[in-house]
């Protein structure tokens, strides 16, 4: 199978894209995932092959150039750009033996891969692999893969990481579980696996070192993995200050002076850009000194990378308050049930509640800092 040619994006097409997001967002909350159609207008943007090597068909973009991108579409839907977020799987897959790597990305560098890791459940070996068996919850992106994972403990093996078997995603039933309030359109479900048989070739340990040495490779892994999915707050963000303000020169219906004109607006919305442009700008100047570092030496020091998990904490629990923030400038209209202010401040608190975001990583940076010990992981 050859690969599919590049795409040749133009900020037009990708503008209209967005603009195609933005104008379903109701949709996707009623159908609770992002439908096909959606999943490959990612992979014309690039999603999916930014982190692939050249040589594979990919873009092998920086984790900078790739945060910005899931900006832009979470702005447009937050979770939307949850769903494309898992782009940076192509790094993950990297700690697969390179032989399988190759074949999933020289086949098609726009693979989606989604996977549910925790809890390990047992596997058992048997001749030609590992029998999957279980149910895992949180399997965000299910709904548009490709290639499924699901984490697994082999009896005899002790490695205190999760083996992740990989399968193709007709080989794993989806149960609908997702409905949540926030985040609702991820279609995160439970995924079930009934008794498949998974070569060890198609196996890796999550957070072991990639076979292979490009430079966003050699990123720290669990560092992009918080930060892919952090930016997604600054999009949500966005997207409720960018309302607040196209909603300052509307006249209003009491008679009283139009928003913009209020000074109390115009306190607290300077107030909610300053924390998410403040955020921003740490948060991208921090990857972008990682990434120039790794370009001469083989690892980042160990205090930038205490900073680049440090940063997307900050980032997920910013955007969610500049978005708190903007919802409170929204007035009575802005609690009406599927409202974009109500949705981006949810969706930007959904962020922060995720576990590689949460206060708890506040807490491991600063006893990382005074070489105290950290959660197990951490940095």
């Amino acid at each position: 199978m050859n690969a599919p040619a590049k795409v040749a994006q133009t900020p037009d097409a990708k503008d209209r894209i967005l603009s195609d997001i933005r104008a379903r967002a109701t949709e996707f909350q009623a159908l609770r995932h992002i439908p096909q159609d959606v999943v490959d207008q990612f992979k014309s943007l690039g999603v999916y092959r930014a982190f692939v090597p050249e040589r594979f068909g990919g873009d092998a973009k920086s984790p900078a150039q790739f945060c910005r991108l899931i900006e832009d579409i979470s702005a447009a839907d937050a979770s939307a750009g949850w769903v494309a977020s898992f782009g940076v799987s192509a790094t993950y897959l990297a700690t697969l033996p390179q032989e399988t790597y190759t074949k999933i990305f020289s086949e098609n560098p726009d693979a989606v891969f989604a996977g549910a890791m925790f809890p390990p459940q047992p596997a058992k070996t048997v001749p030609g692999g590992y029998e999957v068996r279980g149910q895992w919850p949180w399997g965000s992106g299910i709904m548009g893969a490709d290639l499924a994972g699901a984490g697994i403990k082999v009896e005899g093996n002790d490695t205190k990481l999760p083996l992740i078997a990989i399968m193709p995603r007709d080989k794993v039933e989806v149960v609908d579980t997702w409905n949540t309030v926030g985040l609702a359109a991820t279609g995160s479900h439970d995924i079930k696996v009934d008794g498949v048989v998974v070569p060890p070739e198609w196996t890796f340990i999550r957070g072991s070192k990639p076979t292979m040495d490009d430079r966003q490779f050699r990123y720290p892994s669990m560092a992009l993995a918080s930060q892919v999915l952090a930016v997604v707050a600054l999009g949500a963000a966005r997207a409720a200050l960018d309302y607040i303000h196209e909603g300052g020169s509307r006249a209003s219906v009491t008679g009283a002076p139009k928003p913009g004109a209020r000074p109390y607006l115009q306190t607290e919305y300077a107030k909610a850009r300053g924390v998410y442009l403040g955020a921003q700008a740490l948060f991208y100047d921090t990857l972008e000194e990682a990434w120039d570092a790794l370009e001469h030496d083989e690892a980042v020091s160990r205090d930038l990378h205490i900073r680049l998990r440090m940063v997307a904490s900050k980032a997920a629990k910013d955007g969610a308050e500049a978005a708190r923030m903007a919802f409170a400038l929204g007035g009575s209209t802005a609690i009406e049930k599927g409202h974009p202010l109500i949705r981006n401040m949810i969706d930007a608190a959904s962020v922060a509640q995720h576990a590689f975001l949460s206060e708890g990583t506040i807490t491991a940076a600063g006893a990382a800092m005074f070489d105290e010990p950290t959660m197990p992981g951490y940095p």
